[in-house]
């Protein structure tokens, strides 16, 4: 099992001024339908559809994760459109939304979490080590790190979606 580490911030706005004066470089973009099939305590299990902006390719995926804070163990792998469809289909949920860009700044790749159906941005930057992790300073820019606030997680606003559907 991997360990996921990686700190998150609440992006008060979009960088689009880095970006444009090339502080951020943009390697891709993606959107990505998430649907949440099991959560109890710290474990969660979900699956994703995901589409690159540039070349339309679409994967599907399939993840496990225990823990929570900065570092998590995650197992993810790859599933066939047939079975993701067949998963959905069973579970009859609302999937979370969001567009993805995965951009270098600096020495450190971010990823920049833009939320369709409720107003959150959210950055993530993933770490070698937790004693990296915990040593990172993060510029003004980034907002508040929100790595241990659980009600900023992906699982807790799904199923804030799934309330809102009944």
């Amino acid at each position: 099992m991997g360990l996921e580490i990686e700190r998150k911030f609440l992006l008060p706005e979009y960088p689009a001024d880095l970006i444009r004066e090339h502080e951020i470089r943009i390697e891709k973009e993606q959107w990505i339908e998430q649907t949440y099939l099991a959560i109890h305590g710290d474990q969660e299990l979900r699956v994703r559809k995901i589409q690159d902006l540039t070349s339309e390719r679409v994967e599907y995926t399939h993840t496990f994760k225990k823990g929570h804070g900065i570092a998590r163990e995650e197992v993810e792998y790859s599933i066939s459109e047939g079975l993701y469809e067949q998963i959905i289909n069973a579970h009859q949920a609302i999937p979370l939304i969001k567009k993805r860009t995965t951009a270098v700044w600096g020495d450190k790749v971010i990823e920049i979490d833009d939320y369709e159906q409720i107003q959150l941005l959210v950055l993530e930057v993933e770490f070698a080590s937790v004693e990296e992790a915990e040593n990172f300073n993060a510029p003004g820019w980034f907002g508040n790190d929100i790595s241990s606030e659980k009600q900023y997680s992906n699982k807790k606003v799904w199923q804030e979606l799934q309330a809102r559907k009944g």
